[in-house]
């Protein structure tokens, strides 16, 4: 039997993971939104998950929701602009339903897909749109079919998943954001959003594998 579930600190532990991993991305994915955007989500991003680190060290939770929102208000008051109000919104609302202590495939599964309620009604983008739900809907879709693995078995594939929807976002027209713009010369490059998700969950299942 594989690592079925994550306590409320082992969970912590796989998010300040999470976090250094995300602060170190800051390069490729600056250079990423070089190509389609004003160049500034890496930045941003190290920012907000500079401030999540700050917040996970200083403080003890006691339950995941509280860890979660916790999560989610630094990336909004931090990061600014879209990727804050996105990127807090899918760690904010997906919080809500999480059960009290224990991280498991079923938890994952709730927090992917509450995310992705959220993020689609306050983004207002859809699968296609060459977005970081590129990534996220097909995370969670697979989550979803994952539930009866330990979460350490379905981390790995919910994270090939989201790879293979980032690597999508390489053949779409952006039609919302920054990149819209661009219109057909946004083709060619993936969304840095959709790398970010895709970073996000890699950094989490490496957190997941060494427990």
């Amino acid at each position: 039997m594989g690592q079925v579930s994550l306590t409320i600190r082992q969970t912590r532990d796989a998010l300040l993971v999470v976090a250094a991993g995300m602060i170190a991305s800051e390069g490729i994915l600056s250079e990423a939104d070089r190509a389609i955007g004003d160049g500034d989500h890496g930045v941003g991003m190290a920012r907000g998950f500079t401030a999540v680190e700050k917040k996970l060290a200083e403080n003890e939770f006691s339950s995941l929701s509280e860890l979660f929102i916790t999560v989610g208000t630094a990336l909004m008051m931090s990061i600014g602009g879209a990727s804050g109000a996105i990127f807090g919104t899918l760690f904010r609302e997906g919080a809500r339903n999480l059960p009290a202590n224990e991280f498991t495939s079923t938890a994952l599964s709730i927090f992917l897909n509450d995310g992705l309620i959220a993020v689609q009604k306050r983004g207002k983008a859809n699968p296609g749109d060459k977005t970081m739900l590129d990534a996220l809907f097909p995370a969670a879709k697979s989550a979803a079919a994952l539930i009866e693995y330990p979460l350490d078995v379905g981390l790995p594939q919910v994270v090939a998943a989201a790879e293979v929807g980032m690597e999508a976002t390489k053949n779409m027209v952006a039609s919302m954001g920054r990149a819209k713009t661009l219109g057909e010369r946004s083709l060619g490059y993936p969304d840095p959003g959709a790398i970010s998700m895709l970073l996000i969950l890699r950094f989490l299942n490496e957190a997941a594998q060494a427990k």
